[in-house]
């Protein structure tokens, strides 16, 4: 699978100690992320992760490309939802796009568990059949 990893300045390190702790699940499947956050996870893991802009610099609209294309399975995007932040409609759409292409997205560690541990069971299996190509 081919996972994206998001996280606002806030929600960084929530997103590395939650990629150390799934570290092995992670490795098994493709990773992407924006800039500074795939840097900052890949020290801390060891993970090989196809790094982006930063966020701020268009790497949520690199990703949400990806998803337009169906090149993306699941994304883990730790929003930080106190701080408005200026590039926040192209967030919105990178939403929209994953409801779009029924791709399954966390925005909170919460449901980034779930997500995980759903992926881990085979879950998220019907994602290779609806994408073929990363299967």
């Amino acid at each position: 699978m081919n996972i994206a990893l998001i996280a606002h300045d806030t929600k960084k390190e929530l997103m590395v100690q939650f990629c150390i702790a799934y570290c092995g699940i992670l490795s098994r499947h493709s990773l992407c992320a924006t800039g500074t956050t795939g840097k900052l996870v890949s020290e801390a893991t060891g993970l090989n992760i196809q790094r982006f802009l930063s966020g701020s610099h268009g790497g949520d609209q690199q990703i949400s490309a990806r998803i337009a294309c169906n090149e993306i399975d699941l994304l883990l995007f730790f929003r930080d939802p106190l701080t408005v932040k200026p590039h926040e409609p192209n967030e919105a759409n990178l939403l929209r796009l994953c409801d779009v292409h029924n791709i399954p997205v966390a925005t909170n560690i919460a449901t980034a568990e779930v997500l995980i541990h759903g992926l881990e069971r085979g879950d998220l299996d019907w994602r290779n059949i609806v994408n073929p190509k990363n299967a």
